[in-house]
């Protein structure tokens, strides 16, 4: 706004003393002082506010006046409340320095000055930034042009000081500011925000952690899903929230809404939509990688030739890493969303689910840290098939270059899961669960068949154990952990009653730790000196303790078959 709007605001009782020249100077803010020098809190553009407390003779305008022009202020306006008429050593030296002087009148506070300019500025900033956002949206709707979220994001940090990212459903950064958010911080509000919309909340969600205060606004999917005022204009039913919920993106604003009036959050709501679009146009892009994964699934699970997979191979290497030169090794990862009630069809959603998670998780090494040092748009090169209940990611990994020849290539299960896990068990929580298989990597078509079935191997491992959201790799299936999800549930039950419930019992009753000590001696392979250490215990009570397992359970932990049993009824339970 302009200085001189408000000289015409009767309303305000501002009556100009000096500088008329320069009305037409722009208020960007408003601040009330009476510190002799309020430099460090001016950053240019305020309307200052004074009751002159800080004039105790003549010769204090002059060093007052010269702080507020070199802060670049617009004016100042001074209250006649204290001294009566304004003091004349102050109009000159307002004069001086070209800086606008009003008097104000006793009968007007400063508070009411100051609640006008900033909602004037406000509105102007929003009004502005409205017809900006709306002119970017119908650029970005016409084609791919804009230059994405981040454009419209450094629109909210330039003219309305806010401070907002775009993240995915488990807290990756998609755009915004820098420095961005602390992982921790993203996955919070990940978390929180899968939480509010599975429960029914509505948006903007507002989450406080450490000191700062979020709103967080969904980023409806309207690609596969309706609107609102679609679905109330056509009366198509709005689809069920579980089939996008996985896999939408959120806008989260370092600022608390829930005093905003309602321009401002139709301002934010019109920006979510602007990033929708962007979000269609990436999904779009991906059609190309789905349809190659679908043709190199089905000829996997038909029994095809490798000659005719390899072929396949062959065309989808250079889409999926461009530049490569050389033949890739593959990696599979499967994954299935399973929910307790309704009808809802789960391929699709762990398929765009799956999509999410692969484009930037932490990794062993190669095909990853490949993907990291290109371009954002080359980092999207996972594809991904769904068939029936289960998504099928196909990974592209860059050989291991000779000198790294010892170190695990590719996707980590373990690593999979802690980067997703905290979130979306948030999302899940109630009625869903995540579980994932990732297989090791191969160099060949004729592998493809092998990894395949060892991420669906896998996976039915991370099925049996417990946990919204659980993974497991290829590593586990060499050992015992395969066996064990396929133990009928009736038959593990009875099998670790048998032997740990005596155990739990006594422990109830004295408070023996002996389910503790007997985890601890296998772990150390019946070392006596090795578990008494680690338990800081004597190795007479350790003995004492084993004896005591011995009798309860009838079996002899001095036997390689008594140890087993144990172990896999510790592992069972």
């Amino acid at each position: 706004m302009r200085l001189r709007a408000l000289l015409n605001t009767d309303a305000l009782g501002l009556r100009l003393l000096g500088g008329e020249d320069e009305l037409e100077r722009t208020v960007r803010g408003v601040m009330t002082t009476d510190l002799k020098d309020p430099s460090r809190y001016l950053s240019g553009g305020e309307l200052v506010l004074t009751g002159l407390a800080w004039r105790h003779d003549a010769a204090d305008s002059e060093p007052f006046v010269r702080i507020l022009a070199g802060a670049g202020v617009a004016g100042l306006a001074a209250g006649e409340a204290e001294l009566g008429d304004i003091p004349e050593d102050l109009v000159v030296a307002c004069v001086r320095h070209r800086l606008p002087l009003f008097a104000v009148h006793e009968s007007v506070a400063f508070a009411t000055i100051t609640e006008h300019v900033v909602r004037q500025v406000s509105g102007e900033r929003a009004g502005d930034l409205a017809a900006v956002v709306d002119r970017h949206r119908r650029m970005m709707t016409s084609g791919p042009a804009g230059g994405g979220p981040d454009v419209v994001l450094d629109l909210l940090g330039s003219d309305l000081d806010l401070r907002a990212w775009v993240l995915s459903p488990t807290g990756r950064p998609i755009a915004g500011p820098t420095p961005g958010l602390a992982a921790d911080v993203r996955a919070r509000l990940a978390a929180e925000h899968l939480a509010a919309v599975r429960t029914g909340r509505r948006g903007p969600h507002r989450v406080t952690v450490g000191a700062a205060t979020y709103s967080l606004f969904p980023i409806r999917n309207w690609g596969h899903r309706p609107a609102v005022a679609e679905t109330e204009r056509t009366g198509e039913a709005a689809r069920d929230v579980r089939e996008t919920v996985l896999s939408d993106w959120l806008l989260a604003v370092e600022a608390d809404a829930a005093d905003w009036p309602e321009e401002r959050l139709d301002l934010l709501q019109g920006v979510t939509q602007l990033i929708a679009v962007e979000r269609d146009r990436r999904d779009a892009a991906r059609t190309v990688r789905r349809r190659l994964a679908q043709e190199i699934l089905e000829l996997v699970q038909t029994g095809a030739a490798p000659a005719e997979i390899a072929a396949r191979l062959r065309v989808a290497a250079p889409v999926l890493l461009p530049g490569l030169g050389t033949a890739p090794h593959w990696q599979v990862v499967v994954a299935r969303v399973e929910w307790d009630e309704g009808d809802v069809e789960s391929g699709p959603v762990a398929q765009a689910l799956l999509e999410e998670i692969l484009v930037d998780l932490p990794s062993g090494l190669s095909g990853q840290e490949y993907l990291r040092t290109n371009a954002p748009e080359q980092a999207d090169r996972i594809a991904v098939a769904h068939t029936g209940d289960e998504a099928i990611a196909l990974v592209p990994l860059p050989a291991v270059s000779s000198e790294r020849e010892g170190a695990e290539p590719g996707i980590l299960a373990d690593a999979l899961l802690e980067a997703v896990r905290d979130p979306l068990s948030a999302g899940l929580d109630g009625d869903g669960r995540l579980t994932l298989g990732v297989s090791a990597t191969v160099h060949s078509a004729e592998g493809l068949r092998g990894a395949l079935e060892e991420a669906r191997h896998a996976r039915r491992v991370a099925a049996a154990r417990t946990g919204r959201v659980s993974a497991a790799g290829h590593q586990e299936l060499a050992s015992h952990v395969l066996l064990l999800p396929f133990v009928p549930d009736d038959v593990r039950r009875a099998f670790t009653a048998r032997l740990l419930d005596p155990l739990r019992d006594y422990d109830r009753r004295h408070r023996a730790e002996l389910i503790p000590t007997l985890e601890a001696f296998l772990e150390c392979d019946g070392s006596w000196t090795r578990c008494a250490t680690r338990l800081h215990l004597h190795v007479n009570t350790l003995r004492y303790r084993v004896g005591r397992i011995e009798q309860l359970t009838s079996r002899d932990l001095s036997r390689l078959e008594d140890k087993l049993d144990f172990f896999l009824a510790l592992r069972m339970s």
